[in-house]
């Protein structure tokens, strides 16, 4: 069975005595200081009415959410029990385990928080969220192969790749199509329909774009990468991340035909 060789990439890019600077790290700072800037430039465009300064209490309020929703939707929805013997460790994020269902959560508080610090809607403080996002999802994924976690499914397929610690057969990079997908791909879909001018009576619209696409690359993507071990398939047919993917994808529709005909209610005024 033909495979690539996985490249031996130090997760740690470089210490001094106990101290290290991890790629992992890097990849939300990167994310969310590029999301930042992004951000500002994107507001300055006719239609929006969020500042530069607002987003700059977003980047914060998002930061936070990140990470205590991030690590509370690990514990609450992959290792529950096994927290619950050992509470302590929950606070022991330098040993990994973050969930982006949980961050999402986290960012949607932070969204709402900065809407009623500025008085903006939340519809459109989450689409700007929204454009952003897939920029730290990009740079998350690259992060997990770099670090040969969350790989993929045995495959035959010629780019599979043998990780450490995934035993001796070939896998789906599913880090890599994840990072194509839900931030690459995503974020181009969303750039472009951001364009131009903010259509603020079809505020939402880009936040539901973003749930269903990443709601749906997600979905399909976990039928290749491997289920967390702890967990399996649920009822032998699903994994966890499908199962949390499944209520985004219809929030995100619901916001999708909600705004329907937003624009032509602007023009028509």
């Amino acid at each position: 069975m033909l495979a690539i060789t996985f490249p031996a990439i130090d997760p740690v890019l470089f210490e001094i005595g106990p101290f290290a600077i991890r790629w992992y790290a890097l990849a939300y700072v990167a994310g969310l200081l590029l999301g930042w800037q992004y951000l500002r430039w994107v507001v300055t465009r006719p239609g929006w009415t969020l500042t530069p300064a607002a987003i700059d209490d977003l980047l914060f309020y998002a930061t936070l959410g990140v990470l205590i929703g991030g690590r509370l939707g690990f514990v609450v929805f992959y290792q529950p029990a096994y927290y619950l013997q050992n509470p302590l460790e929950i606070l022991f994020v330098w040993q990994g385990g973050m969930a982006f269902h949980g961050g999402l959560v986290g960012v949607v508080v932070a969204c709402l928080v900065t809407a009623r610090r500025h008085g903006v809607g939340p519809l459109e403080v989450g689409d700007a969220a929204a454009i952003a996002a897939p920029i730290g999802i990009f740079f998350g994924r690259i992060a997990n192969f770099i670090n040969a976690e969350l790989w993929g499914r045995v495959t035959d397929a010629p780019w599979g790749m043998v990780f450490p610690g995934g035993g001796p057969l070939p896998r789906h990079p599913s880090q890599l199509y994840e990072a194509a997908l839900e931030g690459l791909a995503l974020f181009l879909v969303l750039a472009w329909l951001a364009r131009g001018r903010y259509d603020a009576a079809a505020a939402g619209r880009l936040g539901g774009v973003f749930l269903v696409g990443y709601g749906a690359a997600r979905f399909l993507v976990e039928f290749v990468r491997e289920p967390d071990p702890q967990l399996g398939l649920l009822l032998g047919i699903v994994t966890m991340g499908q199962l949390l993917s499944l209520p985004m994808i219809a929030l995100g529709a619901w916001l999708i035909a909600r705004t329907k005909g937003g624009g032509e209610a602007v023009r028509g005024r």
